[in-house]
């Protein structure tokens, strides 16, 4: 490919030869996948200041190469980091990792792509500044900017992350750049305090499409509260999450419960403490159900827990504590996690351990100090766990270091349902989805989560053995017949691998021919990540 060659001679001049890979070795890691279809570039490219993306973008319109850019390429059951379809050059932005700006009064940070979750984090501490980040359980070594632009969410107030964010700066197509908000006037004092600006609101264009490259924005940080308490509620019954979820709304609508809610099933619970036990089920899976049961008898779990954090002064923390045993403490089993329990459950273990008891304290102390850090926008590798369930082999030696479920072999695919906050509604999710995972012979891992005050987020995972063909083969099987059920019942995800993006087009409407016609006007060539949140 004659256009090929002569790009990848242009961009070896503007990038210097090390940063233009094209061997096999080198373009394997980008082939990771944890879905079932990953996609190879043509070449990967790693720019490192916006001067160098603007220069990348036109060479590429120059000649006729798509593009795929991604931040840390760590996606995980989403695509990870494989291009959006064959025949495109990866644009690697995990090297523009420059932390721009912050301000401790105002609360916020400028950001570049690679910038980590354990990047900022440390930053905000060794500059003493009095900020939290949000973060995910993604794991310390995943992009913010990226979740960001995929509406990803996390665990604090601030988890909804596309309400706290302002002033993009974007690479169009053309090789433009494109300040959003007020960035675009010189000297605007308020670019990254106010997100609207003046005229039309553009930066939702640029979240979940292929419109442009954004290489910074503006991160609203969270004021660090006097008090966190964590909650762990356990409900017993697999119908008993309805009342729970009802009577949990009135508290996340008036504010009571400000922090992202997740609530978990038990195998969620129980994949972040151990593996598929393939020793007693050398099969596969599904887990058998009294095997089930004896693993959530021994770990102490319900068939659901609930997970939040509760912030502010000891006398607003202690109110929520007390609203939170009137609504549930009939329906559920209730534990508050704060750092003074923490250290009297090290103290208990301790001496248990001195009798050779206390290990399953430990762990739980452990769990309650990384459940405390996330909320306080520490983010901690341990909450990968679940990706490794059908990983032969089990957890890597030394996790949660360095974990990487794609490059270490974790087959899995997240199914992402957005439903109103009501019971019945995740009940009805639930049975649907529960009857395709049966049919096609998996275990099914649930989370739903209220990412606002109306909405609960679904996370419904597919997870195999990727070592396995056959297996493999299945999961794409249960993945495309749940996604098209709950499509088909009105349950659409908020977020997408690129196996599902045609899948979302009904045909029906304008919605998908606005995007191409944008898409059309800003980028006609289709030198941005062709097929990318675009059907038409």
């Amino acid at each position: 490919m004659a256009a090929l060659e002569s790009a990848l001679q242009a961009w070896r001049l503007l990038l210097g030869p090390a940063r233009v890979l094209t061997a096999a070795a080198d373009l394997a890691p980008y082939m990771a996948s944890t879905s079932a279809n990953p996609v190879a570039a043509l070449a990967v490219l790693r720019p490192l200041t916006h001067g160098e993306v603007v220069a990348v973008v036109r060479s590429a319109g120059e000649f006729d190469i798509p593009l795929y850019p991604l931040s840390t390429g760590r996606n995980w059951g989403y695509g990870d980091a494989c291009p959006s379809g064959e025949g495109q050059v990866i644009v690697d932005l995990g090297g523009m990792n420059r932390i721009l700006a912050s301000d401790a009064d105002l609360a916020y940070a400028v950001i570049e792509p690679g910038v980590t979750q354990a990047q900022l984090a440390a930053y905000l501490a060794e500059q003493h500044l009095p900020l939290w980040m949000d973060c995910t359980g993604a794991g310390p070594d995943t992009s913010l900017l990226g979740n960001i632009l995929e509406r990803g969410f996390g665990h604090t107030p601030y988890g909804n992350r596309m309400l706290h964010i302002a002033g993009m700066r974007i690479v169009l197509a053309s090789g433009e750049t494109l300040e959003t908000g007020f960035g675009h006037f010189p000297h605007a004092s308020a670019s990254y305090l106010y997100p609207y600006g003046v005229g039309p609101w553009l930066d939702g264009l640029f979240t979940q499409s292929n419109f442009g490259i954004v290489t910074s924005l503006g991160l609203w940080l969270m004021p660090q509260s006097q008090t966190v308490s964590h909650l762990v509620a356990s409900v017993a019954s697999q119908d008993g999450i309805a009342a729970v979820v009802d009577a949990l709304r009135p508290l996340r609508l008036d504010g009571t419960l400000r922090s992202i809610v997740h609530i978990g099933n038990d195998l969620r619970v129980l994949s972040g403490g151990m593996v598929f036990p393939a020793a007693q089920v050398p099969q596969g899976p599904p887990l058998p159900a009294a095997l089930r049961t004896r693993l959530c008898a021994k770990a102490g779990i319900g068939a659901w827990t609930v997970s939040a954090a509760l912030y502010g002064r000891p006398a607003q923390v202690a109110d929520a504590r007390r609203a939170l045993r009137g609504a549930i403490g009939k329906q559920a089993r209730l534990r508050f996690i704060d750092d003074r329990a923490l250290a009297l459950g090290a103290g208990a273990a301790r001496l248990l351990h001195l009798a050779g008891l206390g290990g399953r304290l430990a762990a739980q102390v452990e769990l309650g100090r990384s459940l405390l850090n996330m909320n306080r926008g520490t983010p901690d590798g341990r909450f990968l766990a679940g990706a490794y369930w059908r990983r032969r082999g089990g957890l890597p030696p030394g996790f949660p270091r360095d974990a990487n479920p794609a490059r270490d072999g974790c087959g899995m695919m997240w199914l992402a349902p957005v439903l109103p906050m009501r019971g019945r509604e995740l009940m009805r999710v639930h049975a649907l989805a529960e009857a395709v995972f049966a049919r096609h012979g998996f275990d099914l891992f649930e989370t739903f989560s209220m990412i606002n005050e109306r909405t609960l987020g679904g996370i419904l995972t597919v997870c195999f053995d990727r070592e396995d063909a056959s297996e493999t083969a299945r999961a794409r099987q249960c993945y495309d017949a749940a996604f098209e059920r709950l499509l088909a019942e009105g349950y659409i995800p908020y977020r997408v691998g690129p196996q599902s993006m045609a899948a979302l087009d009904n045909g029906y409407d304008s919605y998908w021919t606005t995007v191409a016609r944008i898409k059309a006007a800003l980028d006609p060539q289709q030198i941005l990540a062709p097929g990318r949140y675009q059907t038409r």
